[in-house]
């Protein structure tokens, strides 16, 4: 099974700035976007049912960007595993030249969604998202 997840996403006009391209608090929920999906895409039922993922850091570089009507694809993967409830994710955006024009680093912290408190992520619930 593949470690990584794409998704292609279009501007639309509402996520065009004043500079005349995507607004980087769009940039932002499509990362988030990104992970959210891998998350229902691939992990367990039970660990769907039982865990909630919430980012706690992002880091982004933005390297170019695009206008309304403009596509991007999407590539997201867990970089390295878990370390006790935190993952970091990777999620590069490239245009239609294949340009990686957006990447982001990200924390996330898996919470159980009982208690919503920080539940270490075993390696039954990170298998499916890392490179075997």
């Amino acid at each position: 099974m593949s470690n990584r997840f794409t998704r292609t996403f279009t501007a639309a006009p509402d996520h065009i700035d004043v500079m005349g391209h995507v607004n980087n608090a769009v940039w932002v929920g499509w990362v988030q976007d990104m992970a959210t999906a891998h998350w229902e895409a691939a992990a367990r039922a039970e660990d769907r049912d039982a865990f909630v993922w919430l980012v706690i850091r992002h880091e982004i570089d933005y390297r170019g960007n695009i206008s309304v009507g403009e596509r991007v694809s999407g590539e997201t993967w867990i970089q390295d595993g878990a370390r006790g409830a935190k993952s970091t994710r990777r999620v590069d955006f490239t245009d239609s030249a294949g340009k990686v024009i957006v990447s982001a680093n990200t924390t996330w912290a898996m919470l159980d969604r009982e208690t919503g408190r920080l539940a270490r992520v075993r390696p039954e619930v990170m298998a499916p998202f890392v490179q075997l």
